[in-house]
């Protein structure tokens, strides 16, 4: 079986991984280990579209670029693409980068709304800049580790020019509160939107997995990368003038005196010394594919994955070949096939956490035979927490892991 990169199975539907000009691979850790996997694995055809009766034909790149632009786009800005091309111009990093979650303009989406008039007066440009460096772990917005100084800072002078005001300023100096009186002060007036803990708010910020009453999600504040990027100064700031266009009011409007105020920074400067939070824990994933090699025949493997996909509570959807669509039906590899799964309710639970989840949807497995030897091999669910960079990903991945598992293994028993 000729074996290939994950990026290279990712081709067929974007070019979700290049190399730059420097010849360093762009991709994050895991991929690393998945060099050396088939892109059968993921249910793609390896290559590009090819040539049938004069028209280039590929289901699965028109599927994924019409169907769900927005999500492959937010799936290549999580996952850091090289921005050599892009060189230093704000516009095009951002465009490259941010625009996909924070939109063309500013206006926010899967991520908050830069261009709000209250955000541009109450971010600092080293806030942004530790923001874009450090991301937010578990929280959507990716660390990008692999833009220069130069090319972050490009990317703020870009997000700035909707400011039509000061941009603010702050000291590194600690407020002195007391803590023990700001976390009865937290549970009473910020757990309710960012978490009994500080974990924020749930739902990846587009419509159709948050509150639609709520313009965006409150951010995590028990956050390595929020407490690194967020001075204290600014954190009190932001809690005494509140964010005018955001469920954000000011605490000194709602009765709090700046002392309190003081308590509640106190409080949240003290997450640094807690455990992780919750919301900020990625799965690891140290086999990003499942596979298995069958001692049956290719007809009788599909068989039992078939039985074995309805023994979990799944429902059988087809059997197809791999290069469906990818050439013309008399020229399709027979031994090379795809089994289509569902269960409607896991399918609901994922999409509403994450919709980005439907760019891998439904579930499958891949039943490949080459030279009489048969495999059975899927993608690891678990990869979809760390690629998206979501925590609330983490238990619905755990189980679709688990399940996958299962019905290989029960393919191949």
């Amino acid at each position: 079986m000729k074996s290939n990169s994950m990026k290279e199975a990712f081709g067929v539907l974007a070019p979700v991984s290049r190399t730059g000009n420097s010849g360093t691979n762009e991709t994050d850790g895991f991929f690393r280990q998945a060099r050396r996997r088939p892109a059968a694995v993921w249910g793609i055809r390896q290559g590009a579209a090819t040539t049938h009766g004069g028209k280039r034909r590929c289901f699965m790149f028109r599927y994924f670029w019409f169907v769900t632009p927005v999500l492959v786009a937010t799936l290549l800005a999580g996952l850091g693409m090289s921005s050599a091309m892009a060189g230093s111009d704000g516009a095009k990093l951002y465009g490259r980068h941010c625009a996909a979650c924070h939109g063309a303009n500013g206006d926010g989406g899967i991520g908050i709304p830069l261009s709000l008039p209250s955000f541009q007066a109450g971010a600092s440009d080293d806030y942004l800049s530790k923001t874009i460096r450090l991301g937010r772990p578990g929280r959507v917005m990716p660390a990008f580790s692999k833009l220069d100084e130069s090319e972050i800072k490009a990317i703020v002078r870009h997000v700035r020019s909707w400011n039509k005001g000061a941009s603010a300023t702050y000291s590194g100096q600690h407020v002195k509160g007391d803590p023990v009186h700001g976390k009865k002060l937290f549970a009473q007036y910020c757990a309710a939107c960012h978490g009994a803990d500080g974990e924020g708010g749930k739902g990846t910020g587009v419509t159709y997995s948050r509150p639609r009453d709520l313009p965006i999600m409150a951010p995590a504040l028990h956050n390595p990368g929020f407490l690194a990027a967020a001075p204290d100064a600014m954190i009190k700031t932001t809690l005494m003038n509140g964010r005018e266009g955001t469920p954000m009011m000011s605490f000194l409007k709602q009765g709090l005196k700046e002392e309190d105020i003081d308590d509640i920074v106190s409080y949240v400067r003290e997450f640094e010394k807690q455990p992780l939070s919750g919301s900020a824990r990625v799965l690891k994933v140290e086999n990003p594919v499942i596979v298995r090699d069958s001692p049956y025949d290719l007809e009788t493997t599909v068989e039992n994955a078939k039985r074995a996909v309805s023994n979990n509570n799944f429902f059988y959807g087809r059997v197809q070949t791999l290069e469906y669509g990818l050439t013309a039906p008399a020229d399709e590899n027979p031994k090379q096939v795809i089994v289509y799964f569902c269960n409607i309710s896991l399918l609901n639970q994922a999409l509403a956490i994450d919709p980005r989840v439907g760019m891998f949807l439904p579930c499958r497995i891949t039943i490949l035979e080459t030279n009489g030897k048969v495999q059975v091999m899927s993608v690891n669910p678990n990869v979809l927490s760390r690629l998206f960079n979501n925590s609330e990903l983490n238990r619905l991945c755990d189980e679709m892991t688990k399940s996958y598992t299962t019905i290989v293994e029960e393919a191949t028993l």
